[in-house]
This record gives C-alpha cells, structure tokens and sequence, in this order.
C-alpha cells in the first residue's frame, strides 16, 4: 500500500536545470518512479539526458535560457504540446554567487535574482493555469538553508535573499492554490556534492568550516535531496503543502 504512494506512472514531470548536480539526481528519482521526463536547460554539457535515456526512462530536452521571459511559457507549451499535461514542476535551476555587499555589482545582482526568483515565479505562473485545468498539480521549489539562516563563511546576502523569496513564494502559492488541489512545496538543501559546490583552490578552506558546522559532519549527495524531492513530488505527500523541507544534516538544528 505505502510503496504504491510514491509510483508516479503516467506523471508528466518538467524539471528546470536538469541536466546535471541536484536535478539530474531528482530526474532520475522521478524517473524511476514512472514519470515522463522534461527537462530544461540552456545546454547539456555534461550529458544528463544521454545517462537518463540509458536508463530507459522517457525522456526529452527543452533547449532555453530561463531568464529570457519568453522561455517559461514556451516551456510549458512545448510540454503540453509534447504530452498533454504537466503533472509536475520542479523549480531547480538556479545560480550561486558570492561576494561582499559593496563590491556587488547589479549585473551580478540581476543574475541571482532574475533566476533564482523571476524565473521560479514565471515557470509557477506558467504551470498554474494547466494545473487547474487538470484538477492537480504538484510544485516542488528548491531553496536552500541560505533561505533560512545566514550560513558562512562564504559572503552571499544576495543568494540568501533570493532564496528566502523562493521560500515565501512556496507558501503563498501554496495558501492561494491549496483549494485547486495544486500542491507546492519547497526543499532547502544544506551542502551538497555537486559542481557548484565544487570550490575554486582559492576557496577550499570553507570546506571545514561547512563539514564542522554540519552535525552530520559531511556534504549530501545529490541522491539525499533527490529522495526527499520523490517523497514531495508523489502521493505519499498528499496532505503536504506550503512546507519547505530542511535536508542540511542538522545544519540549521544548531
């Protein structure tokens, strides 16, 4: 019975920044789940949709740049086009920069927050009207414990802020919709093994720094986030809605 809750056959799930580090991971959870993939990116360089079809799970590639203001809809239309309907959206795509404050320039600035905030809200805006035209839909957002507390050594106030948007965009999506049967939630990672955190030489001694403030005493593989995103994307969550699951190791538990 509770292994039935989490198959996803027949889902239509679209997944921003897909193609590699926590999405790639979250594509193939889903995947195996029985849901058919979407996946959008600027490029594939590291060839995520060859590994995902190798692992015969249906599969297609929507080439766009999600700062462009046309490509969230154009995303969306090309996925009902391709299957009918859109089940499911994971927000992942998104960028990390830092810096102290007054040497942040805006072009910077307007990075972060045009993909990280702009372009989660366009994608939701675009995905909602399908959803209710469905009677369902599930949202999954992905922020980040920099939502939540201000995490160091590394100086970021613009990241943290546009995650803390995210996680407040979470919870009014999922007050307004909640009566439409669209259920949005968020996960808020803590460190996790992937390109992006993959630290410049310059930069390496702020590994110890997060390994020693993580009770955990380690960084996530993207497979830890992805299970947890699996168990908000299918019907074992189905009384869940407006939370922003923490996966930071006891990060935040300090």
């Amino acid at each position: 019975m509770f292994l039935e809750k989490y198959k996803l056959d027949g889902k239509v799930a679209l997944i921003t920044g897909g193609t590699r580090g926590i999405g790639l991971s979250i594509a193939h959870a889903l995947g195996e789940a029985g849901a058919k993939l979407v996946l959008i990116n600027r490029t594939d360089p590291f060839g995520g949709i060859e590994e995902l079809k190798k692992a015969n799970y249906e599969v297609s590639f929507y080439e766009g740049d999600l700062i462009d203001r046309s490509v969230p809809q154009k995303a969306i239309d090309h996925t009902l086009d391709k299957h009918g309907k859109v089940d499911i959206l994971v927000n992942n795509a998104g960028v990390a920069q830092h810096g102290d404050t007054e040497e942040f320039n805006d072009d910077l600035l307007d990075k972060i927050m045009n993909l990280n905030v702009d372009a989660v809200f366009r994608m939701c805006r675009s995905a909602i009207p399908p959803m209710k035209k469905q009677g369902e839909g599930v949202i999954l957002n992905i922020g980040s414990i920099s939502g939540l507390v201000s995490n160091i050594p590394q100086p970021q106030t613009a990241y943290n802020a546009s995650k803390a948007a995210v996680h407040m965009m979470t919870k009014s999506l999922a007050s307004d919709y909640a009566n439409q049967n669209i259920r949005v939630n968020a996960i808020a990672p803590g460190y996790v093994r992937t390109e992006m955190t993959n630290l410049p030489k310059e930069n390496e001694h702020w590994y110890p720094t997060w390994n020693e403030l993580t009770p955990m005493n380690r960084m996530a593989e993207p497979d830890e986030i992805a299970s947890a995103a699996l168990f908000l994307c299918s019907p074992a969550s189905s009384y869940v809605t407006g939370e922003v699951l923490v996966v930071d190791g006891g990060y935040t538990s300090r």
